[in-house]
């Protein structure tokens, strides 16, 4: 039998199939969290929209006020102690770090070219942002290559432990992640 890591963390670029790793890895009993979700209570806090760019702002200025780890520190006081987790939306390098720190972490990189990843957004329906291939690719370089308290999704991905290309049916997604871990 094959013992799992206790800490799983997702990163990637938009539409990648992060979330769809998530859900498969909570069906083998990980609880989800995800780094966006803090920014998403802020901004209910706030009163204001969640949309990719309002997240991509209120991620910025959080990482500015109370430094680049922020968004993995609140999420680690969430976890259950001695519990299997996931963590979604990884995109700073201080993120990675802080989340190294906890025993039996494992960074895993869920990727796929952009035409792939645009046609899943498109799909999904929420505001991203981006009517067209060429504004999601702009958006995206906004988020690859960013400062300390930015997104720094290129730098995570070179950081992971793991890498899954998904480019796939869900299922061949499933196989790869519980392959690979």
């Amino acid at each position: 039998m094959t013992t799992r890591p206790p800490l799983i963390g997702l990163t990637g670029l938009n539409g990648a199939g992060k979330g769809e790793a998530a859900k498969h890895l909570m069906t083998l009993g990980y609880a989800y969290y995800s780094l966006s979700d803090i920014l998403r209570e802020e901004l209910a806090a706030r009163g204001e929209p969640a949309t990719r760019d309002d997240l991509i702002r209120v991620g910025n200025e959080l990482r500015a006020r109370y430094g680049p780890d922020v968004l993995a520190l609140r999420t680690l006081r969430k976890l259950r102690p001695g519990g299997r987790a996931v963590i979604d939306s990884i995109r700073n390098t201080r993120e990675v770090a802080a989340l190294r720190r906890q025993p039996g972490f494992v960074l895993v990189a869920i990727e796929a070219p952009a035409e792939v990843r645009f046609a899943r957004v498109q799909a999904r329906g929420r505001n991203e942002s981006a009517a067209t291939l060429e504004e999601f690719l702009a958006k995206e370089n906004e988020e690859r290559r960013g400062g300390e308290a930015s997104q720094q999704l290129d730098a995570c991905l070179a950081l992971a432990d793991i890498r899954i290309e998904n480019t796939g049916t869900l299922e061949e997604l499933h196989s790869r992640l519980e392959e690979a871990l």
